[in-house]
């Protein structure tokens, strides 16, 4: 086994000692940085391998964190017009997962580059951090590599705020295959349930 099979093993038992130990002490260095900044290198890179990172130019690591919970809804002075059933403003359960808000706020911040994965690093009792993988559409060595300059085309800007990431795809219910996952080809299980049960007929019939 190399050597990255080892580390994929540790990270299956995070309650050992090792990975107690290393997650508690790297905890408290992502504590002291700031909301997002760059990372030398990745804390992962087992995990970011497998999500396509590579060492080598035109790569970037960006590392964030999201503050964990509910997402109580932006309402002024907590006036919420409409229905009754329409009145949460607390224990609101967003449809986005803390990765997706993540991979939005990097994107947003370093709005030259593609967000192309992230994955999970550490969490404490307050935030969740995690690393987002970003790819420099403009450097040659990403530009002459065949099998990346898929990402430069257009089409791939702002790919983590339109939910194409992975992430963002798992939110919209399009990991899977088979049983059920069949309501949400498409754009999503709304647009699936609307197309197939909205009465479309003919000006000219």
């Amino acid at each position: 086994m190399g050597a990255y099979k080892y580390m994929e093993e540790l990270y299956k038992k995070k309650q050992s000692d090792v990975l107690r130990f290393l997650l508690r002490v790297r905890c408290w260095e992502f504590r002291q940085l700031n909301v997002t900044h760059r990372a030398s290198r990745p804390s992962r890179p087992d995990k970011a391998r497998r999500l396509g990172y590579k060492a080598k130019q035109g790569f970037v690591i960006f590392r964030t964190r999201v503050r964990r919970g509910n997402r109580k809804r932006p309402t002024p002075k907590g006036q919420v017009c409409g229905k009754p059933v329409n009145q949460g403003i607390n224990q609101i359960k967003p449809t986005r997962s803390l990765r997706c808000v993540a991979e939005e706020r990097v994107g947003r911040k370093c709005a030259n580059l593609r967000v192309l994965n992230s994955y999970w690093v550490n969490q404490d009792a307050t935030y969740k951090y995690f690393e987002v993988i970003l790819v420099d559409p403009q450097h040659k060595a990403i530009r002459r590599d065949a099998r990346l300059n898929w990402i430069c085309n257009p089409v791939h800007k702002r790919r983590e705020a339109r939910g194409l990431t992975s992430a963002g795809k798992k939110s919209r219910g399009h990991q899977g295959k088979g049983h059920r996952f069949n309501n949400t080809s498409g754009a999503g299980r709304h647009a699936t349930w609307k197309r197939q049960n909205q009465l479309s007929l003919r000006r000219y019939r």
